[in-house]
């Protein structure tokens, strides 16, 4: 064994699990992808593929693509001007949402939590509800308001589209009429209710309410599994812990509530040591989730504890904060996990919905499940029994540098896939494009504290020690736009980006923080010139097989977002490859790979070779995109929808061939 790796012992739990699983009988693999021509669950099924079995729009036509219709978000009809009086932080303009396609019509959410159904033919708007949550204060969100889906379900003669609204409340709107079901919960869940130190009659330190929700839930059978977040950069270590809870449909009454911290006797709750189980709080998924519905299990992607960057009041290795984590849905019961970072201070939360999909490994078929991560690594599962597809190994990283902070001695490093990102950062990670650049970007280095992946952040001294540079950043690698799957190929094609983050670090008196050490603010750093400060590429595509987690084909995405022409330090220079194109999440079609593009002059949706990465073909987009792309088929023909920024009002496109 490599005397760096670290072997950490396997809980008798897991053991026993693992033993339990060898035993049941084989299970049906789940239907993964969309092959009826609609577009049933956020990212096309519950398991998160965002893979569609259509092939209408190929390489050969997709460069013809012509707009069918336009909607514009119904948030703009409201009276903004009386609403900003009311709530000054209300915008419209993040409409991130992602509609479902069942039947005739999109179900869609907007930034500002109104739900819409539309016609799939020619984007009428067909009924809309307003939950009017943007009254409640401002949101707790990280981004302003936002929301990106919703859930169905139906049964028998009920349909329902289930919504998660910014100031935690879950509704069941009939799917129909848009009218509030009274049969669900008396009309309403309210999700704080339940919560230690959730009370809505408690403002939050920033001045608005304790929960929020921005994410989907999602069905599994005839349950409905909830999520929320909360402000995670508090200055107080008293926060509500975000419990994921399941719900009975039709009735909405409670099933299950599973805790994310575990409380008193209950397996975890050791690593929360000197007690800090009852007062930390978060470690939540903010998220999308995944589901298998033949296994009957919910995979929970969960975020860091109080606080991001520093966890001195928290000791110990905070399960089940950031990581990955199967339930049996009917119980809540937890049937495997895996923490994929110890005692978290990097805000290295799982970014995004966990990816279902079957493969062949040496041979044996495995029904699996791959977590992609900001720090840019792939966790790969088995997802009956949560056993590694490939070794995970315990490895050192450097210590603690802020007092009364006691980090993990070891972090988890899957061998197999290789990293999708960079980590870490040295001198030779510099922009180089000149020998003056080179220099410039050493001399800013100097004022910083640098180095592998997982080097704690550091107090930030004025005049002195400018902060601990993370790369990846807090936005990762990876982040919510995720990955996509082919279930024909066991490929993984995951959209990333390269960048750096400072936590500023600062002491606060004691009447304004109890944690010892809080967040000021996320800086970058400004490269020399005003050049980006690393090496190109800053965003590519990746593509894995996941049937012998070896990387498949990696391309910068973009050309770059600097005016390489017409910059004076860059004249006469043959540059590499720069991608900075983004990082807009995918869609996977029987012929091709899809995504949004940013680039110099605008604004493109682009289709590339899914064996290759090639470029195939583009078409313009009136705006830049801000939600996951999403298709479906109807009356024969096939459709391809994105959310864009268009002003004043955003709206969802929505894309055909001519006929």
């Amino acid at each position: 064994m490599n005397a760096n790796i670290i072997q950490r012992p396997v809980p008798l739990i897991a053991v026993t699990t693992l033993l339990f699983a060898l035993l049941l009988p084989v299970i049906a693999a789940a239907q993964l992808g969309v092959s009826d021509g609609q577009w049933p669950s956020y990212a096309g099924d519950a398991g998160s593929t965002k893979y569609a079995a259509l092939d209408q729009i190929n390489a050969d036509n997709f460069a013809t693509l012509k707009t069918a219709w336009r909607w514009r978000s119904i948030d703009g009809d409201l009276d903004l001007d009386a609403l900003l009086e009311i709530n000054s932080g209300i915008r419209i303009n993040n409409l991130q949402g992602t509609p479902l396609m069942i039947g005739q019509r999109l179900y869609m959410i907007t930034a500002l939590g109104l739900v819409a159904a539309i016609d799939a033919r020619t984007g009428e708007t067909l009924w809309r509800y307003n939950p009017e949550s943007y009254l409640a204060g401002p949101t707790m969100s990280p981004i302003s308001y936002h929301a990106r889906g919703v859930a169905y379900w139906e049964q028998d003669d009920k349909r329902r589209v289930l919504v998660s609204t910014q100031d935690a409340y879950v509704l069941a709107l009939d799917a129909d009429t848009g009218i509030l079901d009274p049969g669900f919960a008396e009309g309403r869940i309210d999700l704080t209710v339940g919560i230690p130190r959730a009370e809505r009659d408690v403002l939050d330190w920033r001045g608005g309410q304790p929960l929020a929700v921005v994410s989907p839930p999602i069905v599994v059978g005839d349950i409905l599994v909830t999520s929320q977040i909360t402000s995670n950069r508090p200055r107080f270590k008293e926060r509500p812990p975000l419990w994921i809870r399941g719900w009975h449909l039709p009735s909405g009454e409670l099933a299950w509530v599973f805790h994310t911290i575990p409380q008193a006797g209950e397996f975890g709750v050791e690593t929360w040591e000197q007690n800090s189980w009852q007062t930390v709080g978060n470690t939540g998924v903010w998220t999308m989730m995944s589901a298998d519905p033949e296994l009957g299990y919910v995979y929970l992607p969960i975020e860091a504890a109080t606080d991001d960057f520093y966890g001195g009041h928290r000791p110990g290795d905070n399960l089940f904060s950031q990581s990955l984590v199967a339930l049996d849905a009917r119980t809540g019961k937890r049937v495997w996990h895996f923490q994929m970072v110890h005692h978290g201070i990097w805000d290295y939360d799982p970014p995004a919905a966990p990816n279902l999909l079957d493969v062949v490994i040496d041979g044996r078929p495995v029904k699996a499940v791959a977590q992609v991560t900001k720090q840019g690594f792939v966790f790969a599962f088995d997802r009956v029994t949560g056993e590694p597809l490939w070794p995970i190994e315990e490895r050192p990283v450097p210590p603690a540098i802020l007092p009364g902070e006691v980090v993990s001695p070891t972090q988890p490093f899957p061998t197999r896939p290789p990293a999708f990102t960079r980590q870490g950062l040295t001198v030779d990670d510099l922009i180089d494009f000149t020998p003056a650049l080179r220099a410039e970007a050493e001399e800013i280095l100097q004022n910083y504290t640098y180095g592998p992946l997982f080097t704690p952040p550091s107090l930030t001294e004025p005049g002195g020690n400018r902060g601990t540079i993370l790369r990846p950043g807090t936005g990762g690698g990876a982040n919510w736009s995720g990955a996509g799957v082919d279930p024909q190929t066991g490929m993984l094609y995951i959209p990333s980006s390269d960048g750096l983050t400072v936590p500023l670090m600062s002491q606060l008196s004691p009447d304004q923080a109890n944690i010892s050490y809080v967040r000021i603010s996320l800086g970058g750093i400004r490269g020399p010139q005003g050049l980006p400060y690393l090496k190109p590429p800053y965003s590519t595509i990746t593509a894995i097989d996941m049937n012998t987690g070896e990387i498949a084909w990696q391309t910068p995405n973009g050309s770059g977002d600097f005016d390489v022409e017409n910059h004076p330090a860059l004249q006469g220079l043959d540059l590499p490859p720069l991608g900075g194109g983004g990082r807009h999440p995918v869609l996977v079609t029987s012929s091709l790979l899809i995504h949004a593009q940013d680039r110099d002059d605008g604004f493109v949706l682009l289709a590339r070779d899914k064996a290759t990465g090639q470029e195939l073909a583009v078409v313009d987009l009136p705006a830049r995109p801000r939600g996951a792309p999403m298709t479906y088929m109807l009356d024969g023909r096939q459709y391809i929808g994105i959310s864009v920024a268009s002003e004043p009002v955003p709206e969802f496109l929505v894309l055909t061939l001519p006929e």
